[in-house]
């Protein structure tokens, strides 16, 4: 392999939306830093089974009008 052409391997804190933390190697950030998780295993809904709609700009609300008179529920 070529010398000094691979980033930087380090530990960090990972820490979970229900607050939990566990350490681990990567190249993300430095030494000691802690990545804080939006969406993880316990909360995102293709492991929970608990879909919601985020309704983004109105983006669903749109969609409910437009397509209100098809009958589909």
């Amino acid at each position: 392999m070529k010398a000094d052409i691979h980033p930087e391997y380090h530990e960090i804190t990972v820490i979970m939306t229900d607050g939990t933390e566990f350490k681990t190697r990567t190249t993300w950030g430095a030494e000691g830093d802690s990545m804080r998780l939006d969406i993880d295993p316990k909360s995102h809904p293709a492991w929970t089974g608990v879909h919601r709609l985020s309704d983004r700009g109105g983006q669903v609300a749109k969609f409910n009008q437009r397509f209100k008179g098809f009958g589909i529920k």
